[in-house]
């Protein structure tokens, strides 16, 4: 049997799949829940609920993961020490560890400046090769010339056995600003995926399966997992570019729109052709403008998870916390906490301060927290939490101090993740609706009576009306996608403002995630379309993640070395070269293009016999039959089950 095995490790679940290569069969699945901070746990769970017996025939595994984008929203990457090469940086960038040293180059590649302070760069390094997991350099013209980057990043390994990064490697685009905070990024992912792929392996090795080992790239396309090592800031979205192709895999459709309801938020994303739609700008997450190429998509803070509060109104996240019914499966002593929860004034109520919100400790007491890492006030908090559910009453009454006082630090050790938060959400009102019943329904219904209260509805009237408003934000969000130059707000006004008319989408909308069949019928009341749910929906992502192609992009640029001369400079990953005429570059570049995407796919076992090859000339501008500037894009596609 030619069997693969994808894993995807999301906010909430991890799931597994095992899929026959010889009809694209899926022949078993698992969902278990994603654990912090020990990953191998979830991993595990979700690989012991597969059959033993496919798991021997295994050949071939890929994984996707949210982690990266998770890391990089939550603004929890590991430390990193970013070196500025001919420039400083006025704009705001993640990280307190930052030196800018003189050498530059021009627009051309010519060395204008040469490095200099480099006695700086050595003092720099030794100073934070211990407060920092990484380092990455950025120089001004990089990509014209990367010499500068290359001189740096020798220097420093010479130095300190910590990864490092250069600019040049991530893109060939120009923009100084977004190709150092994307070399910082992925600096500082590079700790936390390690530790993914290390969970992974660890497992594999546990459960005998012998498989070549790939991971989904956030552009849909597969990687070795080294090579996903080197560049993990590529795996950002990679568990919605999973979810994508495992959409249209379940379903058979070249052309689809794909809608993932997570437990942190809901993506919306489509493919075209068999392939997925490439933003035309970097990425862009937690507000950080990259120049990752990835999947177009619209992301909302709409999930399973999302936190249902009250104030003046309810009120559907933007925050992710535990479900009620979750916790209650786990810690059934919060069922009699939700009874005789106090209720709460409206007047000091916020997303913290709720009769629904509950807070644990994530462990850290045990094996990991030092007191140098807290502040005095954080610690007094943080002490009077326990590992079991504890309400806002009592921390109030170990603490001695009114919620207001405390409520600030609470939040953030909740965003140091040293505190996790319990509360109502979609997924509890699910489980009042009936719609999805995986958890503790006692708890979710105990939750909605207490919101209730606060409105003059009943139980189940809010919920059908919260499980509506989730609808509705879905829907909104899939016609923000489609209409991208269309102001949401306009959308949102036509969408809630008449029953006399239906925003129509003409291509199928293909749901995934576990309890999307629940949102059907209330969107089909505001929109007219073709919305599928397909079998092994709720595995969707780690279905996706065994489907992708090994992707090569190769691209090089051909420009004047002065306007009016007869030399031509090129332009390219491995270095500049220089011609004494257009043509001679032309050909160079061709056969440069050729040569390292023949390489490339090599080192995966694919012949160019076997991959699918497209190469594009694009001529800027000319002076008589000569071009201005010539780029030369090629595009290699491959199988990797071919292996």
């Amino acid at each position: 049997m030619n069997l693969g095995l994808g894993i995807d490790t999301g906010g909430t679940y991890t799931d597994a799949v095992i899929m026959d290569f010889e009809d694209g069969s899926i022949i078993d699945s698992n969902k278990s829940l994603t654990t912090y901070p020990d990953l191998i746990k979830g991993i595990i769970n979700s690989i012991e609920g597969l059959k033993p017996e496919y798991l021997a025939d295994v050949r071939f595994t890929s994984v996707s993961t949210t982690l990266a984008t998770n890391t990089t929203l939550e603004g929890k990457g590991y430390p990193a020490g970013l070196i500025l090469i001919g420039y400083n940086i006025s704009r705001k960038i993640p990280t307190d560890h930052i030196l800018s040293i003189e050498g530059r180059h021009d627009a051309d590649g010519n060395e204008v400046e040469p490095l200099s302070d480099l006695e700086d760069v050595k003092e720099f390094v030794k100073a934070n090769q211990h407060k920092v997991s990484s380092f990455a350099l950025s120089s001004y013209f990089g990509v014209r010339n990367p010499e500068h980057e290359l001189t740096i990043k020798e220097m420093i390994q010479d130095l300190t056995d910590l990864p490092v990064v250069c600019g040049h490697e991530l893109s060939m685009d120009l923009g100084a600003y977004e190709r150092a905070l994307t070399a910082l990024l992925n600096a500082q992912l590079i700790p936390v995926i390690d530790e993914f792929i290390r969970s992974v392996r660890s497992v594999m090795r546990d459960k005998n399966i012998n498989s070549v080992l790939m991971m989904m790239r956030c552009d849909g396309s597969l990687v070795k997992i080294e090579e996903a090592l080197k560049k993990p800031v590529e795996s950002i979205f990679s568990g919605p570019a999973a979810s994508l192709l495992g959409a249209a895999h379940l379903t058979g459709l070249r052309d689809c729109l794909t809608i993932d309801v997570g437990g942190t938020s809901t993506d919306i994303s489509m493919i075209q052709n068999g392939m997925p739609a490439i933003s035309g700008s970097g990425a862009v997450v937690g507000g950080w403008d990259t120049m990752v190429k990835a999947i177009k998509m619209n992301t909302s803070a709409i999930g399973g998870d999302s936190h249902v509060w009250m104030k003046e109104r309810t009120y559907i996240g933007p925050n992710r916390v535990i479900p009620l019914c979750l916790c209650a499966s786990e810690f059934p002593s919060i069922i009699s906490k939700l009874q005789n929860a106090e209720k709460s004034s409206r007047r000091i109520m916020n997303d913290i301060i709720q009769p629904t919100s509950f807070f644990m400790s994530n462990g850290a007491k045990s094996h990991s927290l030092h007191a140098s890492e807290l502040e005095i006030e954080e610690m007094e908090i943080f002490d009077a939490i326990t590992e079991e559910p504890s309400s806002i009453s009592d921390i109030a009454s170990r603490t001695n101090k009114h919620p207001l006082i405390f409520e600030s630090t609470l939040k953030r050790l909740i965003q140091k993740r040293y505190v996790r938060q319990v509360g109502f959400t979609p997924t509890d009102v699910l489980h009042v609706t009936g719609d999805y019943t995986r958890w503790n329904p006692t708890a979710s219904m105990l939750g909605a009576a207490i919101i209730s209260e606060y409105t003059s509805m009943d139980l189940f009237d809010l919920c059908a009306k919260l499980k509506e408003d989730v609808s509705r934000g879905i829907v909104l969000n899939l016609i923000a996608h489609c209409a991208d130059n269309v102001e949401k707000a306009g959308l949102e006004k036509i969408l809630n403002g008449t029953e006399l008319m239906k925003f129509t989408i003409k291509d199928p909308v293909v749901m995934v995630g576990a309890p999307v069949a629940a949102y059907v019928k209330d969107m089909e009341n505001v929109i007219d379309a073709d919305i599928r749910v397909p079998e092994y929906h709720e595995v969707g992502n780690a279905v996706g993640a065994l489907v992708g192609n090994v992707v090569y992009r190769e691209e090089v640029l051909i420009r004047p070395k002065a306007p009016g001369s007869s030399e031509y400079l090129l332009f390219s990953e491995k270095g500049r070269y220089m011609f004494d005429n257009y043509q001679d570059a032309l050909d160079m570049a061709n056969s440069l293009v050729n040569n390292t995407v023949s390489e490339y796919m090599s080192g995966y076992g694919l012949s160019m016999d076997n991959v699918t090859f497209d190469l594009e000339s694009n001529n800027i501008g000319s002076i008589g039959t000569v071009p201005l500037e010539t780029k030369i894009v090629g595009v290699a596609v491959g199988s990797p089950r071919r292996l």
